[in-house]
């Protein structure tokens, strides 16, 4: 087995501990909700970001079923989601709220840009770090807002 195979399971595992220990257990109704409507987004997006060569991903589960990485797009960003949207800071200043952001977008972004140079999991063909970052930030924006929008709550952003 080889260090990128590796690396895919230990994600798998992280993330769905994550999932255990950081979404209260009253709220895993609507952590499926969010995590779906992610999955939506990030399934199309990254189907679409292969099927145009932007990126390429050589070594994924499922080769002969998919071009792009589906543990990425199927299950471990959307679960980051989750998270971000269930720890959100909702009650802190404006800028504690963008730092928050900031903070997950960076972290995705230095990880996905390692990832890249050090591992065959993922080839940036016609994409850079910054795109990265920003579409990360718009669907963590997105992900937030549809959960303040399908359960109809108050929101201080």
């Amino acid at each position: 087995m080889n260090i990128d195979v590796i690396l895919i399971i230990a994600g798998w595992i992280f993330i769905a501990s994550s999932l255990v220990i950081l979404i209260p257990k009253n709220k895993i109704r609507e952590a499926q909700v969010v995590f779906l409507f992610i999955q939506g987004i990030t399934w199309v997006l990254g189907l679409l970001v292969a099927q145009f060569s932007l990126i390429e991903y050589p070594v994924r589960p499922f080769p002969h079923a998919s071009t792009t990485n589906f543990s990425f797009e199927y299950f471990i960003y959307p679960s980051i989601c989750t998270i971000f949207t269930f720890k959100y800071p909702e009650k802190k200043s404006a800028f504690i709220q963008f730092m928050y952001y900031f903070y997950y977008c960076t972290t995705l972004t230095v990880t996905e840009v390692i990832a890249e140079k050090y591992t065959n999991l993922l080839k940036y063909i016609n994409w850079d770090w910054y795109i990265s970052w920003i579409a990360f930030f718009i669907i963590f924006y997105i992900s937030r807002k549809y959960y303040i929008w399908f359960f109809r709550l108050k929101q201080n952003d």
